[in-house]
């Protein structure tokens, strides 16, 4: 499959930047320029800044019902392109083809679930004090989004936003990353090809300091939705508040797993190993600091390894690979020096630990014991395919050890006692957790954290709060 140049979408139409920059866009599996992607300027903004204006007053007309059938349609269309679609993704970002199908699959099931949800967007009938009066409180859409999203889930992250927008009258401006371009646009077709009108979806590329800087503070813009690291979350959020404007902001994790004594040790290697090494561990709900009773830690490391003696690493394009490569060379460097920090404070490498190959980001699935709490591993996100191990001797001490970080967005534990699993869930300092099982993230579950990952949700009826704009309404006869 030819890999296209990708552009802007502005106002109903495919378009080269003003000044026709671009930016190269880079195979991880190989390390090879494939294409190029144009980069928004200052008046392409203005322009896709009018477009959504435009978008907005026309499609917060249309009845939710009508809505709905349109975004149904794109569910039907990504579902017929996910190999076309998961083979540009996986090209550009380096996921196993598998996994990339896997999210445009997914991307169907959110946009199914708001679409259908976005018809509930009910108010209320208040009873009055004075029967000459009546009284309501309604819900409309906030007004034209502006959405920005990473790398490391090119369609997952833009349709939560994205779905959520059209199924309450919104427009958007979608910001997508300049490393990933190709899955993104593809997805926005597919809303195109169901019906969306002109205006409602815009696409830009370019400096994602410049865009945020000139979209945020606009007044055109009513609402801020952002996925990515939580200093830029930070910034983005405190301009947003300097503005008044509604942000959601979906920040970094640092996942901790607590493996409990009574824990199913082989339950808990299997079910963890996916989820440690879906995406090479490029995951904001990825789980890194891994918490295990002093009695299992053994045989939860033989097991943790076993299942990782069978992922093949390889480029996401050939058969049977199970991870790919990390998306940039950022990140391999990233990797290299958290394992090199964790040996230098006393941790041992029970596999992996090493770049593999000398073509491509390619990095050994690595599982790191004897864990020091000082180490970088256990305090910044490593955000790659590493899982830290470190003891503990009584439940209390692995729930404030989980608790220690200033992180807050997802936690897993593993338990056969059902004492453990609520003292655990209720005592956990994150905005998800999920016991004896991987992560699932379906539509209709909340998705957001608490503390310094974030704020808001972009699941459940949750998400679509946040782009609705409260009114009361009071009618003297």
């Amino acid at each position: 499959m030819n890999y296209v140049d990708t552009k802007l979408y502005i106002n109903g139409q495919w378009c080269d930047a003003s000044d026709g920059k671009t930016l190269p866009v880079v195979n991880p599996a190989t390390g090879l320029e494939i294409g190029r992607v144009a980069h928004a300027t200052i008046a392409d903004l203005d322009r896709a800044l009018a477009s959504a204006q435009a978008g907005f007053d026309l499609w917060k007309k249309v009845p939710a019902v009508e809505r709905g059938k349109i975004m149904r349609q794109a569910a039907n269309l990504l579902r017929e392109r996910a190999t076309e679609i998961g083979t540009l993704m996986t090209l550009e970002q380096g996921k196993p083809l598998g996994e990339a199908k896997g999210e445009i699959v997914m991307a169907a099931e959110v946009t199914e679930w708001f679409a259908e949800e976005g018809r509930r967007v009910y108010g209320r009938v208040v009873p009055p004090r004075d029967f000459s009066v009546n009284q309501s409180v309604v819900k409309q859409p906030v007004g034209p989004v502006a959405a920005f999203t990473p790398w490391n889930f090119p369609i997952n992250q833009v349709i939560r936003k994205l779905a959520a927008a059209l199924a309450t009258g919104c427009s958007i401006i979608v910001k997508a990353p300049e490393e990933t371009p190709a899955s993104p646009a593809a997805l926005i077709q597919t809303f195109l090809d169901a019906g969306v009108p002109v205006g409602v979806i815009n696409l830009v590329y370019g400096n994602p300091a410049q865009i945020s800087e000139y979209l945020i503070p606009h007044p055109i813009i009513r609402k801020i939705t952002f996925t990515g690291s939580t200093a830029v979350g930070k910034q983005l959020a405190a301009m947003a508040g300097l503005h008044m404007k509604r942000a959601t902001m979906e920040l970094g994790g640092h996942a901790p797993v607590i493996i409990a004594q009574d824990a199913d040790v082989e339950l808990a290697a299997k079910a963890i190993t996916g989820a440690k090494f879906r995406n090479a561990g490029q995951v904001c709900i990825s789980p890194t600091r891994f918490l295990v009773h002093q009695d299992l830690e053994a045989s939860f490391v033989k097991a943790l390894v076993g299942q990782i003696s069978t992922i093949k690493v390889g480029d996401g394009l050939a058969d049977g690979t199970s991870m790919g490569p990390l998306a940039n060379g950022r990140r391999l460097n990233a990797i290299t020096q958290f394992v090199e920090d964790a040996v230098q404070t006393g941790a041992k490498i029970a596999t992996g630990g090493q770049r593999i190959g000398e073509v491509g980001n390619f990095f050994a699935p690595t599982v790191l014991t004897n864990i020091q709490p000082q180490s970088r591993v256990f305090n910044e996100e490593p955000f790659g395919p590493i899982a830290a191990v470190k003891t503990f001797t009584h439940l209390d001490e692995a729930i404030t050890e989980a608790n220690r970080l200033a992180y807050g967005l997802a936690g897993y534990a593993f338990t056969s006692s059902l004492k453990n699993a609520h003292q655990i869930t209720q005592d956990l300092q994150v905005g998800m957790v999920w016991v004896n099982q991987p992560p699932m993230a379906w539509p209709e579950m909340h998705f957001g954290g608490i503390n310094d990952s974030g704020y808001g949700s972009e699941g459940g009826i949750e998400g679509l709060e946040a782009y609705l704009n409260l009114k009361s309404i009071s009618i003297k006869q």
